[in-house]
């Protein structure tokens, strides 16, 4: 864009970057035809006898945990636990632990550096965060406390470990529980070495390891030393990686009890002592890091994370969702039988008109109220349980694969676009501009409207023409591959589209790698 004609348009980089760090949330295991026996020979000789011990000592462990609690009041489980209990429990636990990951096939655990004292670093954290094996790395840490989910503690077994580790515990139910997560971490992190240390994966997920992905901010908001801990597993076949799209829980599992030995190395770097300002901002403090274990790791750092329940790749300076719920959205309305193309709409540009759930039904013409539930939870709702239904109808427009993309972007800007107050033309604002993309690639509102505030840098008012906007959305290089792999998915009849792989060629993930190549051929 510049400043003297709004349709003129200059890409954000005309110059071509680095390609962006590979998908970390996607982890995929090819296995040779030698490899195949191998793992069935030893999957059905080796695994089951390594599961079922290691199961055993699972449940050996519960007596030294409920031991270490029994009898003591809430108000005394807020201070740490000394005595009898904490030498018996602790070196019973520890050794337990040891074993079980012994018989899952982790013969060697590998140190390196020096692990700091209590009073050198309260804090030690994690990455990368890649498997449910990573637990491994409490043992060489000395059992340190941890962060868990309240929920956890129903589990059999983990629930008792947790108590047992004095665990803290944060609810996703209870608005006010992360306040006081934040408060105890302070409390703990600062008693002067009276705690055990606390450890974190501030990664908050698993990834495939190939990239770090954004550190959340709750291990660094006490503002003390931490001290980074590198995971690695320096196996030939990498089966341990849990991501969120690859082999399942029971896949590694088995494949991982099926190999001889697995190595595992743990390496602690030096204390990261924050400066002034990373102690007054927990994010700087984070941000930089990540960057240190990164370097230290070989890999990227990326701004990659979790945003829900849906994975964030970051693609130029927009972030989106891996697969964007308009794609389930269309699963669910096509098991339904409802086809969006046949679907009046009649939503009024530019003005907002909210609509209940009951509503929505009668719009749509669905009848089944777990379709319906399923089908309006994916639409934001106001505090009243409404959406608007301009949402819904630019939605059903995405997904009926009658419309160009020019007429989909058209009928974007014309649903969200406002009147100016002085002139005759119609913006699009920043709200409405991060609600489209929201919608439509399933990006962070945060992320969308710090885009918009740049698009809009180089023009004299606050919000985006029609042209500008088309222009975004269709002609620029990077963004307009990204709506067409977005809202034009493979298709072979209307209102039939499918969803396009997130690792195949023209996809998200071969978009933020700035690659978009034909299919290799089988035996490449």
């Amino acid at each position: 864009m510049s400043q003297g004609r709004p349709g003129d348009w200059v890409p954000l980089d005309p110059t071509p970057g680095p390609p962006a760090p590979p998908n970390p949330f996607v982890h995929e295991l090819h296995l040779s035809r030698l490899q195949r026996v191998k793992f069935c020979l030893l999957g059905a000789l080796l695994a089951p006898i390594r599961v079922l011990l290691a199961f055993v000592v699972l449940f050996l462990l519960w007596p030294f945990a409920w031991l270490q609690v029994a009898g003591l009041s809430e108000e005394q489980l807020q201070e740490p636990i000394t005595g009898w209990r904490k030498t018996v429990c602790h070196n019973g636990v520890l050794g337990l632990s040891r074993l079980l990951f012994f018989l899952l096939g982790f013969l060697r655990i590998r140190v390196r550096g020096q692990r700091a004292s209590r009073l050198q670093a309260p804090v030690l954290v994690a990455a990368p965060h890649s498997t449910f094996f990573d637990p491994i790395v409490l043992l060489p840490c000395d059992l340190p406390k941890v962060v868990s989910r309240a929920e956890n503690l129903s589990v059999p077994v983990i629930g008792a470990l947790l108590r047992f580790n004095q665990a803290i515990l944060v609810s996703r139910h209870d608005p006010a529980s992360r306040r006081r997560v934040v408060e105890e971490v302070r409390r703990r992190a600062t008693s002067g070495g009276k705690w055990p240390q606390v450890l974190f994966f501030p990664e908050g997920t698993c990834s495939n390891k190939k990239a770090l992905l954004k550190f959340k901010p709750g291990a660094f908001i006490a503002g003390v030393p931490v001290q980074p801990v590198l995971i690695r597993y320096p196996n030939s076949l990498d089966t341990t990686s849990w991501a969120w799209r690859g082999p399942g829980v029971l896949k590694v599992l088995w494949l991982t009890a099926s190999q001889p030995c697995s190595i595992v190395d743990v390496e602690f770097l030096p204390v990261y002592h924050p400066s002034p300002e990373e102690s007054k901002d927990p994010t700087l403090y984070a941000n930089n890091v990540q960057r240190v274990m990164a370097q230290a790791l070989g890999i990227p750092a990326t701004e990659c994370e979790f945003v829900g329940s849906l994975p964030v790749i970051v693609v130029g300076r927009l972030k989106v969702a891996l697969e964007p719920q308009l794609w389930e959205l269309g699963k669910v309305l096509r098991k339904a039988g409802l086809s969006p193309g046949y679907v009046d709409v009649g939503a009024e540009p530019g003005r907002s008109r909210m609509i209940s759930q009951e509503e929505f039904a009668r719009q749509l013409q669905l009848s089944d109220p777990q379709t319906v539930a399923g089908a309006f939870g994916y639409f934001q709702q106001d505090t009243q349980g409404l959406v608007d239904f301009r949402d819904v109808a630019l939605a059903l427009a995405a997904l009926d694969g009658s419309r160009s993309l020019e007429e989909l972007t058209h009928l974007a800007f014309e649903l969200f676009a406002e009147e100016q107050a002085e002139g005759p033309d119609r913006l699009l604002y920043k709200d409405s501009f991060s609600t489209i993309l929201h919608l439509l690639l399933g990006s962070p509102r945060p992320a969308a409207t710090a885009l918009h505030a740049e698009l809009c840098q180089a023009g004299s008012s606050q919000g985006l023409s029609l042209c500008q906007f088309q222009n975004f959305s269709l002609h620029d290089p990077l963004y307009g591959k990204l709506f067409s792999t977005y809202l034009r998915p493979p298709h072979t009849s209307r209102g039939t589209s499918q969803t396009p792989n997130a690792s195949s060629p023209g996809s998200p993930t071969a978009l933020a790698n700035g690659t978009v190549q034909a299919p290799k051929q089988k035996g490449d």
